[in-house]
């Protein structure tokens, strides 16, 4: 396992304009590598807008559809890794389920892993959503083990222990985190960061959505608690690095996954 600067993209976009969606992640991807970055991760549905209604349905797309060519070819343009959130709809199934999905692009332009949310929040996902199945989706990228969720999925700590019990060193989570649920940004995510001993980037949307106002405040927490970049309130792009090595040290230090009594958790499921 080697370091991975990873960059975070706080940005809503445009909602509705994929194709200005597509410029700003290019533009994103383009400072990103040039700071050194390996990866690159967007919010939640960054390529069409969360509360954008019958408009998710309207452009949803398969995994291997254009807008995702068109992310592999920015990948690599600029050999950078690039997780962004969209909503999926499976090929050749027109009228059949859309799902709200993140897929993970390596910096050669290659499809790694795509994820579809498996815990949907509130009456508006519910609605226009179908929740995924597999709670546990992983892609190697240089040397790094990266798992993927969506925003809510992380608020339940089964999901994350999973994802540890997994070997997942980095857990990528692009999220639309609204007003007033602030407290998962500022002090869940570094929790989960720590009890499940991985780095955690949390990477949300910011500013006035439909009926929404989503908080910003992206962040990169690492396995002992402490967060390495936190954006603010506004659109923003901050990189912080993964440490291998300090992973590895501190994955000795901190006894949580090895003092875990699994046989008397048989209540939990």
């Amino acid at each position: 396992m080697s370091s991975l600067r990873t960059a975070l993209l706080q940005s809503s976009g445009r909602p509705g304009d994929v194709e200005y969606n597509l410029k700003v992640l290019a533009w994103a991807a383009g400072d990103a590598a040039s700071s050194g970055a390996g990866l690159l991760v967007c919010p939640e549905l960054f390529l069409t807008g969360y509360a954008i209604g019958s408009g998710v349905g309207e452009l949803a797309e398969p995994a291997d559809g254009e807008s995702a060519d068109e992310v592999a070819r920015i990948a690599a343009d600029h050999g950078i890794a690039i997780l962004y959130g969209y909503p999926e709809r499976p090929a050749g199934d027109p009228g059949g389920p859309v799902y709200n999905s993140a897929q993970l692009i390596g910096p050669d332009g290659t499809r790694l892993a795509n994820y579809r949310k498996t815990h949907l929040f509130g009456c508006f996902e519910r609605e226009w959503f179908t929740p995924g199945d597999t709670p546990v989706v992983q892609a190697q990228l240089d040397g790094v083990q990266i798992g993927i969720m969506i925003c809510y999925d992380v608020e339940f700590p089964e999901n994350v222990r999973a994802h540890a019990l997994a070997g997942t060193d980095l857990l990528l989570v692009p999220t639309a985190q609204m007003h007033p649920f602030q407290f998962v940004a500022e002090s869940v995510i570094p929790v989960r960061a720590f009890e499940n001993q991985m780095y955690v980037a949390y990477v949300n949307r910011v500013g006035a959505e439909g009926e929404f106002e989503f908080v910003g405040l992206s962040c990169l927490a690492g396995p002992d608690g402490v967060v390495r970049a936190r954006a603010g309130r506004a659109e923003q792009l901050v990189t912080a690095d993964v440490d291998a090595a300090f992973l590895k040290e501190s994955r000795v230090d901190n006894p949580y996954l090895h003092d875990r009594r699994a046989e008397l958790y048989g209540s939990l499921t």
